[in-house]
């Protein structure tokens, strides 16, 4: 049976990606769908210090690394949102918005996404003042006040991690108490920062151009106070997740909760299909009892799969060991720490990209009087010096003509080709700014016949910015779509900003929150997107 699959596992977190590694290094033909991006919410965790083995890491690496070690092994991997199923019969059908795929076996790792509290004002000011994400969008808020709302492990561990950047911390908890282990409760509790308030809950929040206003209550005496500021200040969410079950609701036994009921094989009501991760029922939620799901549930598989290869004489293509494709994550911290600007393995990784490109490429740079312009005159000076792909040419302009400093990439004749970078292309973005190059230069990232057409279908000229930081780990996807797009459609270019370095469109896009998305200057949006959801909103007009 053409393009047959052994078992297809939806969700690429943590479960969804060991069960890969392990799918694929027994010899299984294994697809991995995920609709945003992979290493699913611990990629946005800023430090891993309780993973087994591993001192600290940050939760992207160390997905990234999962993903690397299924990819080795011949796991495929595939930006597609799961839609539907038919799971009737010993050959099951997952439909996605990138057309159906079969297969003998179903992983379901679709996890949990985070869960809005409700108090009036959430859903309006959202990226405006209301966050999710510490590690994206602490740093805007800088000498200011923070509300924390959640009692768990989450709200007590950011709220430490906010204290970085705030002034003060308030956390808001629904009960008497954080619901986590005491030695994470305690760090909070005794942070000299940090005031914790019990049986709280927030009713409102407003304000013009940010959040000045906030109301929260004590149930337990009714006591309701209200906080006025005359600058803005941060709401952080931090209160639970609920479990992503909404295309298996009555096809598969779910809890009143809607999370995954399992057996202790992790396999679920109907035969063939199993589950893993955060989303099914269970009383420790964290990386290492989502790994051991997705290895265990792997296993059961492979002997699920091996007995229907047997009873219907249908075989999936084995999958062929490979070598990573073009990926480039690298450690920049770890450059900086060596006083290198790139170390002999990022220069390894570099030197991978730099043979696959078919183009050479001129990289402009635009300077002003910053110091920020050396530190980018600098990494593009060297950059360049390690390969006869690139060309460097530097351009002294105003800042206020060309939003310097920025290093444009063009074709070597000086034509452009739609993609930039303003600051330095560093942190987590000097992944993207690389893929970029590759793109530009071509062959690029593959891209499917249908994405290509929705791409094409873009007639008229758009002008996109991206909004970043370099310590968000879900800007990277953002930037590395809208970058591929624009490199295969001349009428769109792509420019990115280190936000830290351009006020004036902080201010004037009243950005609290990153990736920060803006087309033709009016349409604007917050919040991670993958290609599919980027096509979408470009083409919404």
């Amino acid at each position: 049976m053409d393009n047959l699959y052994d078992v297809i596992i939806v969700g690429g977190g943590p479960a969804g990606l060991t069960a890969a590694l392990y799918l694929a290094r027994a010899k299984y033909r294994v697809l991995v769908l995920e609709k945003e991006q992979f290493g699913g919410q611990i990629a946005i965790t800023h430090e891993v210090v309780n993973y087994p083995g591993i001192e600290k890491v940050s939760g992207k690496a160390l997905t990234d690394t999962i993903y690397q070690q299924g990819e080795a092994f011949g796991a495929e991997f595939q930006i597609a949102e799961a839609t539907g199923f038919d799971l009737s019969g010993d050959v099951k059908t997952v439909r996605t918005n990138r057309g159906d795929y079969r297969c003998l076996g179903i992983l379901l790792a679709t996890g949990a996404h985070p869960k809005n509290v409700g108090f009036k004002g959430e859903e309006e000011h959202k990226g405006h003042g209301v966050a999710y994400c510490a590690t994206c969008d602490g740093e805007f808020f800088t000498d200011k006040e923070i509300f924390v709302v959640g009692g768990g492990y989450a709200a007590a561990e950011e709220s430490v991690f906010l204290t970085k950047f705030a002034r003060h911390v308030t956390i808001l908890i629904r009960k008497d108490d954080f619901s986590c282990a005491a030695s994470v409760a305690d760090q909070a509790k005794n942070h000299e920062k940090i005031t914790v308030l019990a049986n709280t809950v927030l009713e409102e929040v407003s304000g013009d151009n940010g959040l000045t206003y906030a109301r929260y209550k004590n149930t337990v005496t009714g006591e309701v106070t209200e906080y006025k500021s005359q600058e803005s200040f941060g709401v952080f969410v931090f209160a639970g997740y609920a479990p992503a079950t909404e295309t298996v609701k009555g096809l598969i036994e779910l809890n009143e909760q809607g999370y995954i009921i399992t057996d202790e094989n992790q396999k679920t009501s109907v035969n063939g299909v199993y589950a893993a991760g955060d989303v099914c029922i269970k009383p420790l939620r964290q990386v290492v009892t989502a790994t051991s799901d997705g290895a265990l549930a792997a296993t059961v598989l492979e002997k699920y799969v091996a007995a229907l290869h047997r009873k219907t004489g249908l075989r999936a293509d084995a999958p062929a060991q490979k070598q990573t494709q073009t990926t480039v994550t690298v450690d920049t911290h770890q450059s900086e720490e060596s006083g290198e600007l790139f170390t002999a393995e990022m220069r390894k990784q570099l030197d991978t990209v730099f043979a696959r490109m078919e183009s050479p490429l001129l990289l402009k740079l635009y300077l002003d009087n910053r110091p920020i312009s050396a530190e980018l005159e600098n990494f593009v000076t060297v950059l360049s010096s390690l390969t006869d792909k690139l060309t460097l040419e530097i351009t002294n302009r105003q800042a206020a003509e060309t939003f310097a400093p920025c290093v444009e990439v063009c074709q070597i004749d000086g034509a452009p080709t739609g993609l930039a970078f303003h600051g330095v292309p560093g942190g987590h973005e000097f992944t993207s700014f690389v893929l970029g190059l590759y793109n530009a230069a071509g062959p690029g990232q593959a891209l499917d016949e249908a994405t290509r057409e929705q791409i094409a279908a873009v007639t008229n000229k758009t002008d996109i910015k991206i909004l970043v930081t370099l310590s968000c780990t879900m800007c990277p996807d953002l930037v590395v779509a809208t970058q591929r797009i624009a490199a295969a459609n001349p009428n769109i270019t792509a420019h990115v900003y280190d936000i830290r370095h351009f006020e004036h469109l902080k201010n004037q896009y009243n950005v609290m929150s990153v990736p920060c998305l803006v087309i033709n200057d009016e349409k604007v949006s917050f919040g991670k997107k993958n290609m599919d959801q980027l096509l979408d909103f470009i083409l919404q007009g």
